[in-house]
């Protein structure tokens, strides 16, 4: 009687049905190069970011932009309507456009434009990195300094030098791959407080961040590599408020800034007017934004800035085959003439 033995599966047809091929940080950075004088801009508009945080400027950084974005060209309309106000509040301000092309999901959900700039499903990250870089840079071009969350650290390695400032979300604070990646960042990278709402795991984030740091990695060329970094000393806080309720009230923010300087860090801080701080309700942003400006005005040092959820068009909808123009496919937003009224009126216009 003889034996049925099984077929081994063939491990290279195998691996090709669970892997594709992405460009190297290198190959897509030379597709889609960064001009020298917009480079120089990004490296301004770094240093500018960096003297507010550090009280050398006292204008308000205000990050404002779309939950996530999805649509180039509602991207793009949005943009220049954020430059010409950021032009006309200069003097008061200065204006980051949120450019989110990544989208942290509780279970499973679209992972934003990067991961999925097609929005069906076939996650075509190759097209997304590019469609990612280079709606990134035509936002450059209007003037803007570029803000985003880096959700998965090898995506700094594509878009990094575009940016002006980053941010880690409240899920992904504690991450030590992204704590020893932020260290090596030349620019100012935001860290969240935690989902419950607590600061500590942000603050043990900053200290580490500012330290140099030895990690697991690759270069710009795809080959592993263990890395160095010089540690980040503008990793700042930003407060998002959590579970157990807002975090912008003054106590708050005050106890924030202690904590800071007990690690000999910088007592400023950014707030976030979305999440937890607006109950989530987006149209309450205007509110917190104003008891902020209005803290500010009376001399509450400590906040160096803002963050606003806004778009074209107020609310949010499905992502679908008819979905409406300027609207947000992930969070709730805060329209445009909403937006430019609450900044105007902050900015004590």
């Amino acid at each position: 009687m003889s034996r049925q033995h099984a077929t081994a599966p063939n491990l290279s047809e195998t691996d090709a049905a669970l892997s594709r091929p992405l460009p190297t940080p290198a190959a897509l950075v030379d597709e889609l190069p960064l001009e020298p004088l917009l480079a120089a801009r990004v490296a301004h508009q770094r240093a500018a970011i960096r003297d507010i945080l550090a009280g050398r400027d006292d204008r308000l950084l205000v990050i404002a932009g779309p939950c996530s974005l999805h649509d180039s060209a509602a991207a793009l309309d949005y943009g220049r309507h954020l430059a010409a106000l950021a032009e006309e509040l200069a003097d008061d301000a200065l204006i980051v456009m949120r450019a989110y092309v990544e989208k942290p999901r509780s279970t499973v959900g679209w992972k934003g434009l990067l991961h999925d700039p097609d929005l069906d499903g076939r996650n075509d990250t190759a097209s997304g990195l590019r469609a990612a870089r280079q709606l990134m840079i035509d936002l450059a071009r209007l003037g803007l300094p570029i803000a985003t969350e880096v959700l998965t650290p090898m995506t700094a390695d594509y878009l990094g030098d575009v940016l002006s400032w980053a941010a880690i979300g409240a899920r992904t604070t504690e991450s030590q791959t992204h704590r020893e990646r932020m260290s090596g960042l030349d620019l100012p990278v935001g860290f969240k407080n935690g989902t419950e709402g607590e600061i500590g795991t942000a603050i043990d984030a900053i200290e580490a961040a500012t330290q140099p740091q030895h990690y697991f990695g690759s270069d710009r060329h795809g080959a592993p590599a263990v890395i160095a970094t010089p540690g980040n000393p503008d990793a700042h806080l930003i407060l998002r408020g959590g579970r157990s309720g807002p975090n912008f009230d003054a106590t708050h923010v005050a106890r924030a800034g202690q904590a800071l300087e007990a690690i000999g860090r910088t007592s400023r801080v950014i707030v976030d007017c979305s999440h937890a701080n607006s109950g989530k309700q987006a149209d309450r942003q205007p509110e917190v934004l104003a008891e902020l400006a209005a803290r500010r005005r009376a001399g509450e040092s400590t906040i160096a800035g803002v963050m606003i959820e806004s778009h074209l068009e107020a609310g949010k909808q499905q992502a679908g085959p008819a979905m409406a123009y300027g609207v947000s496919i992930t969070d709730a937003c805060l329209g445009w003439s909403a937006t430019a009224a609450a900044l105007r009126s902050a900015c004590g216009r």
